[in-house]
C-alpha cells in the first residue's frame, strides 16, 4: 500500500499543476481530507474550476497524460455529475486519485465535504438524500427477484439480489438515524442491534437453504425499517412473509 508521504507528494504535484495552468481558476479538496486529517488510507480527491471558455475535457486530458507519465497512473473510469467531470485513477501502491473539473460558473460544493483552496466557488444546492420510499420499493423488488433466482437455481444471482435487500435496509436505517446514507459510510456507526440483524442476512454459501435464510433475515430487516421510516410496510409484509418461507 502507498505511504502517506507518497500520497502527499502526488497531492502537492497536482496543486503545482493547478498553479501553473492559466485555465484553472479555482480548486478545492473534497472527500475525507476536506475537513479532517484523514488516515493513512485516505485517497486524493481534488476538484477544480476551469475558465468558462476552456473545455474541461481538454484540461482533464492534459492532466491525465501527466499523471500517467509522471506517476504511472492507470485511468479507471469517468463520471459526469452536476456539470463536473470526474476521472478516477489508480497509482502504484493502490493510491486512488479522483480529479474533477467544472466550468468556473458551475464550480462549487456538491456536499459538505468541500474545502476551497483558491479561487471562488458558487453556491449550489446539495443533492437531496435518497428517498426512503424509493429505497423500500427497491428492497421489495430485490427480495422478489432473489426468491425467483433461488427457484431457478441461479444461486449467484440470488446472492446479488439478497445483498441488495440488506444494503437498502441499512441505507434506510442510516437516513432514519441521521447517518451518511451514501456508499455505506454510515453502516459501521449503526446500533449493534441493527448490525447484528444485518449480519444474519449475509449469504455464507450458495446452498439453497442458506440463501433462503439470508433472504428471510434481509427481508425482516427491510420490513423493520419500512415500519420505522416514513413509509408503510404493512401492505407488503404478508406477501413477503410468504415469499421468504423456507419449504
Amino acid at each position: 500500500m502507498f505511504s502517506p508521504q507518497a500520497r502527499d507528494r502526488v497531492h502537492q504535484h497536482i496543486l503545482a499543476w493547478a498553479d501553473d495552468d492559466a485555465r484553472v481558476v479555482a480548486g478545492a479538496v473534497v472527500g475525507s481530507l476536506a475537513h479532517q486529517p484523514g488516515d493513512r488510507f485516505s485517497d486524493i480527491d481534488l476538484t477544480f474550476g476551469v475558465r468558462d471558455d476552456c473545455p474541461i475535457s481538454a484540461v482533464l486530458d492534459d492532466w491525465s497524460r501527466r499523471l500517467i507519465e509522471d506517476f504511472e497512473a492507470v485511468r479507471l473510469f469517468d463520471l459526469p455529475a452536476g456539470g463536473a467531470l470526474y476521472r478516477v485513477f489508480l497509482l502504484p501502491g493502490c493510491l486512488q486519485v479522483d480529479l474533477s473539473f467544472a466550468p468556473a460558473s458551475a464550480f462549487g460544493a456538491m456536499g459538505p465535504q468541500f474545502r476551497l483552496l483558491f479561487g471562488a466557488a458558487v453556491d449550489k444546492p446539495f443533492p437531496p438524500p435518497p428517498d426512503p420510499q424509493q429505497l423500500f420499493g427497491y428492497g421489495v423488488h430485490h427480495a422478489v427477484r432473489g426468491r425467483v433466482c433461488i427457484e431457478r437455481t441461479r444461486y449467484w444471482q440470488a446472492e446479488y439480489w439478497i445483498s441488495g435487500v440488506r444494503d437498502h435496509a441499512l441505507t434506510m436505517a442510516c437516513l432514519r438515524l441521521g447517518l451518511s446514507p451514501h456508499y455505506g459510510r454510515g453502516f459501521d456507526s449503526l446500533p449493534d442491534t441493527i448490525r447484528h440483524a444485518a449480519a444474519m442476512a449475509l449469504v455464507h454459501s450458495t446452498d439453497r437453504v442458506d440463501l433462503l435464510q439470508a433472504l428471510r433475515h434481509a427481508t425482516n430487516l427491510l420490513l423493520n425499517e419500512g415500519a420505522l421510516a416514513p413509509v408503510s410496510a404493512s401492505h407488503v409484509a404478508a406477501r413477503l412473509s410468504e415469499l421468504v418461507a423456507i419449504d
